[in-house]
């Protein structure tokens, strides 16, 4: 049976003082199977579990090129446009006068709140952290707590081929919905510009879900992946 939605108990984890955000016992939905949302338009990334499921991960996953990493030589976020701009052809989500930061958390969030006046900007909502296992009630005083990580980082990207691209093409990978999920600020900040061989979500439950969704987005792109990150990929979906 494919795993789209499961519920999940967490432990109880009271908030730290000076405005951390308040991580709640009670979980939320943990969210989609990779393999139920190619497009990268409905919230989440729940495990994947069934044997079906992880045959299905690792056939896609085999699909995969490699290559060495080129050169890090030339690259800056602003490669990749305005961060989080609305303006960008050939996605979900895009052009509805939204930036796309806004449209993930909404994506991803329950019972979100606006600022008033604004139908796109989220203040507050709670959120299932996927790299956590955690649901975490959260605000805007505590921006940085949640983050948008990069599935494929912009910088690997890079590496791996983007350096060629036009700048509408760099756009696309840096705001399509397929590449970006909320999750706790320190494990996005200790994942830098890593693949799958370097670093993982702490999260176990989710590590095949992860490679799957770098591997949905190096397909969608067509890029390779370093020959280290495909065995890794292909041994967490049970390969």
């Amino acid at each position: 049976m494919s795993v789209a939605a499961l519920l999940l108990a967490v432990p109880v984890l009271a908030g730290c003082a000076g405005g951390s955000p308040t991580q709640d016992p009670v979980p939320l939905s943990l969210g989609t199977s990779p393999l139920a949302n190619p497009d990268g338009t409905r919230p989440g990334l729940a495990p994947i579990t069934s044997d079906a499921d992880l045959r299905a991960a690792s056939a896609l996953i085999a699909k995969l090129k490699t290559a060495p990493a080129g050169p890090r030589t030339g690259y800056d976020r602003d490669q990749f446009g305005p961060a989080w701009t609305d303006n960008v052809d050939g996605v979900p989500l895009a052009h509805n006068n939204c930036d796309t930061r806004d449209d993930l958390l909404a994506r991803d969030g329950s019972s979100v709140q606006r600022k008033a006046g604004s139908s796109c900007v989220v203040t507050g909502m709670s959120i299932y952290d996927p790299y956590t296992g955690r649901t975490v009630h959260w605000t805007k005083q505590q921006a940085t707590s949640i983050q948008i990580d990069h599935v494929m980082p912009l910088s690997y990207d890079w590496q791996m081929g983007a350096a060629k691209w036009d700048k509408g093409k760099r756009l696309q990978i840096a705001n399509d919905p397929l590449n970006l999920i909320p999750a706790d600020g320190s494990q996005n900040a200790s994942k830098g510009d890593s693949g799958p061989a370097s670093w993982l979500p702490a999260n176990e439950a989710v590590r095949c879900s992860y490679a799957v969704r770098f591997a949905q987005v190096a397909l969608k792109y067509q890029l390779p992946v370093t020959a280290a990150d495909k065995k890794s990929m292909v041994r967490l979906c049970g390969g």
